[in-house]
This record gives C-alpha cells, sequence and structure tokens, in this order.
C-alpha cells in the first residue's frame, strides 16, 4: 500500500477559528494571538490493490494560479484527480472538508472536486453540519453532496466498505466524527481524524477544549495505542507536522 500525504502547509489557528499560514522556519507561533494551535493540513492519498483513496480534502485553498492546491499536490504524486476513486471524510469541519467542491473560475458556482469518484461521508455528520453551520462549518463547500450520484451516505455506528475498509463512528471531536481502518495483506492503516490528529497526542493523557467530548478523545487515543502496539498499524496524522505517518513495529 502506498501512502502519500498532501500537505497544504503548516497554520495556525485561533478562537477565531481562521486558519492562518506559517512558515515554521522563520516565524514563531509565540507572535500570534495567545492560545494559537500550530497544525498541518494534510489530506492523504492511499494506492490500494483497488482504489486509489483519499482520506478527507483540507481547506480547499487555490494555488496562486488559481487551481485547487489539493489538485496541484496530487498531481504531484503523479496522481490524476480523475484517477481518485474513493473519498472517505472523517467529518465535515471547514479544515477537512473545504476541498469537497471548488469554485468555478467564472462564476460563483462550485463543482465536486473529484466527479469520479464515490464520496463515503457519515450522514448524521452532514444533517448536523447543515443544521448547525457556524465557525467550523462551510455548508458552501460540501452542499453539493446532496445531489450528488456518487454519495455513499453512511448510517450506522460502525460498518465495511468494499471489504476492506472498516469505519466507526466515534464522536468526541464533531458529535458525529467516524475513523477508518485500511486492511491490505496483513497491514493496517488507520485514519483517527481529529480523535487522533498527532503522533504526540497519543502518547499523553491530553484533553482538547477544542473537542465535543475531550475525555472521550483521550480515552480513544488511548485504547488505539494499545491496540495498534498488538497489530501493528500505520498512523495516519492529519495534523501533525513532523510525523505525518508513524508506523508501530
Amino acid at each position: 500500500m502506498r501512502i502519500i500525504p498532501l500537505s497544504e502547509g503548516s497554520y495556525t489557528v485561533d478562537k477565531t477559528k481562521v486558519f492562518t499560514p506559517i512558515d515554521t522556519d522563520s516565524e514563531s507561533i509565540q507572535d500570534r494571538p495567545v492560545g494559537s494551535l500550530l497544525v498541518e493540513i494534510q489530506p492523504f492519498v492511499l494506492v490500494t490493490e483497488k482504489d486509489i483513496i483519499l482520506l478527507d480534502t483540507g481547506l480547499g485553498f487555490l494555488t496562486q494560479s488559481g487551481n485547487s492546491q489539493l489538485h496541484q499536490r496530487l498531481f504531484e504524486a503523479g496522481i490524476l484527480p480523475s484517477q481518485v476513486t474513493k473519498v472517505l471524510m472523517s467529518h465535515l469541519h471547514k479544515d477537512h472538508a473545504g476541498g469537497v467542491s471548488i469554485p468555478s473560475a467564472h462564476s460563483d458556482d462550485r463543482f465536486i472536486s473529484f466527479p469520479y469518484a464515490t464520496y463515503y461521508v457519515q450522514k448524521r455528520e452532514f444533517d448536523h453540519a447543515l443544521s448547525n453551520h457556524k465557525g467550523s462549518y462551510v455548508v458552501a463547500d460540501f452542499s453539493l453532496l446532496e445531489e450528488f450520484s456518487k454519495v455513499v451516505w453512511l448510517t450506522e455506528d460502525e460498518g465495511w466498505i468494499d471489504g476492506y475498509i472498516k469505519y466507526q463512528l466515534t464522536g468526541g471531536h464533531s458529535i458525529f466524527h467516524q475513523v477508518f481502518w485500511i486492511h491490505q495483506n496483513g497491514d493496517t492503516v488507520f485514519y483517527g481524524g481529529d480523535v487522533a490528529p498527532q503522533l504526540q497526542q497519543m502518547k499523553s493523557r491530553f484533553i482538547a477544549k477544542y473537542d465535543y467530548d475531550g475525555k472521550k478523545c483521550m480515552e480513544l487515543r488511548q485504547q488505539w495505542w494499545q491496540e495498534a502496539k498488538e497489530g501493528k498499524w500505520t498512523f495516519l496524522f492529519y495534523h501533525d507536522i513532523q510525523s505525518p505517518i508513524f508506523r508501530i513495529d
């Protein structure tokens, strides 16, 4: 299984929930507003025997030339956006779902970013986001999914996709957040979205104020860390600057 982080760069985010780029080589987080968090934004693409899978879609920012930054990262990895077959969404906060669609260059319309892929979305998360579109949710980014023909609405608390991808509703970070395990040839890749966003959080008892249920997130991280030791999982950390991919041997 080939795993490629599609980094959109490093950012700080504070109580305004605005993601501001930062050059970690020349700038210090100490110069940003009090309480700012330093995060990487990096969807992942997995090339398996069956699929090319995209895990979350980033902020949806554009390059200076007006193209999708996420599409550009895929091109750099040697993958065409049209080759993506599955898009797995952990949740719909703007830093994970901003790239679900892209804006038109000539109008206010938006278009699905990966029209040949099947999007797998937790239905309860989608309904919640539509009715609670404040701060962390930008409905315009993902509302097109409601009419897109290639959406699989996940409605169970857990289940399997094509026999080798497991999903599980966790809550914790957002009320209907979900995580994924991808199994192939005895290997297990785990994507914990924003319940397990950084390596350091897996190694400490950390309760984040920005989580819907920080205690549950902490407990799940501890549980997964122990299970990963037994199963030799490979973790994918969406917000980790230094360790986006970490395998427990």
